[in-house]
């Protein structure tokens, strides 16, 4: 038999999973967003280095999230 959570946790599950739906939307913009810039040249650099930390700041974000999602398996 399952263990019922409370109804909390499924709302913070839902919040979490609409989060990382939202991080994860983001994350595919820019990386669109910083191949339409370099498609063009030149293109500023900064810039694109900027959009490249950013998503890499979500990639992490995203992760972080997946995590906490991922139920615990004890091996």
């Amino acid at each position: 038999m399952r263990k019922q959570q409370p109804a909390n946790a499924m709302d913070d599950k839902e919040v979490l999973t609409r989060k990382l739906a939202e991080l994860k939307k983001e994350h595919r913009q820019l990386d669109e967003r910083i191949a339409r810039m370099t498609e063009a040249v030149p293109f500023d650099q900064l810039q694109v280095q900027r959009l490249k930390k950013r998503k890499l700041a979500l990639k992490d974000q995203i992760a972080r999230l997946d995590s906490k999602l991922m139920p615990d398996i004890i091996a």
